[in-house]
């Protein structure tokens, strides 16, 4: 009799053959276009990866921009910035737009330009070339202009925060008009040229008189124009009080250095902004930011302020749902995970990881589902308990600490048909780029281990957590009346928000919900 696992009738029918050959060399299904395109707005920096470079994560979102309408583009964009926190993506598909949809690229504008940092990536992406155009033109430099000149005096200083362009290139570029003597003033300052001293801002005055008597009281201006001055401890005392919330996240050890905590009251003022909850719940920082800034915490930083650290990250995964039934939760700890989450790029490389990412979601589903299994894998699942009433942050670091081997994605899954294990979600956190599977042809060996384990759990739903921008899949969406596997890309609220839709039968995949943003 022949091969019954080879000549299925089930089988052949559920499974559609591979058509794609991922970056590590393995079969895998490549993303329609825009499919691709959300992919690559919700995971891709721009930087170089484990297995591509800048160049062609650049190429690849322009030509997927190109294979889809602009419509779809716009909505991509927006998803990517108000519900991805990304930025350098959001921003050149915006700029992309003033070529290819001029008259769409004005709301988008609006929607996806929101502060200093992301007018200064626009400008600079448009000045590149890389979408067809050196200068702004006249209808982008019109947007950038109005941006200014709508502008809070807030808003410009701490878009006079940052380089390449600067705030005062942009001012002579696209030349804004002062709609006040104070904007006049202020634009003269910024760009050095002659100005009403009398007219200048407030805060721009007061910071003009200290820098001349730094003795004096600290000015209101970013905090980033005086840690260019030899500052006091009480100094750096009062801008642990001042500073926004995600820069004394990232200035902790440089306050301790400065001495900063030997002042009176600041330990407790820091441990008690970090820990509060309306402002995380506003500011929602990414979770493995807090994780990353707990690992490199030095142990000149209180206690106290450490221990605020770990309620920040508790309260940031507030929104990781509780999911009914027996739950899988499967991140990749292989090799390839080794690399920085947002790629390696010179002066702008992050230390978070991708694997720091994987274990993260992973140690944050067993936190709110406590009877969830926990199977990290590279060639095959690494055995390994893990408390659930632990604290997040150690059960992600012990999963972090692993990292090696090849990558097999169907590992986990064989290992529950083995088992013959009843499951109800099975959630995978990995870049997918799966090579040392058992299949080469046909489908994937993800897609042959999800289907027994569908024939023994019919209801199972799979979700596939993609942090990279390669392109490819190891399970893809399901079609037609079948909706039991989702692909999603990115680490935000957003993700877990569609994973627990997903898991309690909603039929939309991530496509629909990056559709059913309004332009």
């Amino acid at each position: 009799m022949a091969n019954k696992n080879l000549f299925s009738t089930a089988l052949s029918r559920f499974l559609p053959r591979t058509d794609a050959v991922n970056e590590a060399g393995g079969a895998a299904y490549a993303y329609g276009a825009e499919a691709k395109l959300a992919q690559l707005a919700a995971t891709g920096t721009l930087s170089d990866g484990f297995y591509s470079g800048a160049h062609a994560q650049l190429a690849d979102v322009l030509s997927a921009a190109q294979a889809v309408s602009p419509e779809f583009v716009a909505k991509a964009a927006i998803y990517a910035r108000q519900s991805g926190a990304m930025k350098d993506m959001p921003a050149l598909l915006t700029a992309w737009l003033t070529v290819a949809d001029p008259d769409l690229a004005v709301p988008v504008f609006g929607r996806v330009i929101d502060n200093g940092r992301m007018l200064r990536n626009f400008v600079q992406i448009m000045r590149s070339g890389q979408i067809g155009r050196r200068s702004l033109g006249s209808r982008p430099k019109r947007l950038v202009r109005e941006w200014l000149e709508t502008a809070t005096m807030r808003q410009l200083m701490a878009a006079a925060t940052g380089n390449a362009p600067s705030l005062a290139d942009i001012v002579r570029m696209v030349h804004p008009a002062p709609a006040s003597a104070e904007r006049r003033a202020f634009y003269g300052w910024l760009i050095g040229k002659p100005y009403d001293v009398a007219a200048l801002p407030a805060e721009i005055a007061a910071f003009e008189a200290w820098k001349r008597d730094p003795a004096g009281p600290l000015p209101p201006v970013p905090f980033e124009w005086l840690t260019a001055f030899p500052l006091s401890a009480e100094q750096w005392g009062e801008l642990a009080i001042r500073m926004g919330w995600q820069a004394l996240r990232m200035n902790l050890n440089t306050l301790a250095r400065s001495g900063a905590f030997d002042v009176a009251g600041v330990t407790e003022t820091v441990a008690a902004r970090l820990a509060d909850a309306e402002a995380i719940a506003k500011i929602k920082p990414a979770p493995y930011q807090l994780m990353v800034a707990l690992g490199q915490v030095g142990d000149a930083v209180p206690l106290a302020v450490q221990a605020s650290l770990e309620t920040a990250l508790e309260l940031s995964l507030a929104t990781v749902p509780v999911l009914a039934g027996n739950v899988v939760v499967c991140p990749d700890v292989s090799g390839s995970m080794s690399a920085a989450a947002t790629g390696q790029r010179k002066g702008a490389t992050s230390k978070v990881r991708c694997i720091d990412i994987a274990a993260l979601v992973a140690a944050a589903v067993l936190r709110t589902n406590w009877s969830a299994r926990v199977m990290p894998f590279e060639v095959d699942v690494v055995d390994m308990a893990l408390d659930s009433k632990a604290r997040v942050a150690v059960n992600a670091a012990r999963l972090a600490a692993i990292c090696g081997g090849g990558t097999n994605v169907s590992a986990p899954l064989a290992r529950l048909n083995r088992e013959r294990a009843k499951v109800d979600t099975v959630v995978i956190v990995s870049d997918n780029e799966s090579w040392v599977d058992p299949t080469r042809r046909g489908a994937t060996a993800t897609m042959n281990e999800w289907t027994r384990l569908k024939a023994r759990n019919p209801g199972a739903k799979l979700i596939c957590i993609d942090i990279q921008p390669y392109g490819t899949t190891q399970a893809p969406d399901s079609k037609g009346d079948r909706k039991d596997v989702m692909n999603v890309g990115g680490f935000t609220d957003a993700v877990f928000g569609a994973m627990a839709r997903f898991a309690a039968g909603e039929t939309r995949d991530w496509i629909q919900i990056v559709n059913e943003v309004e332009v």
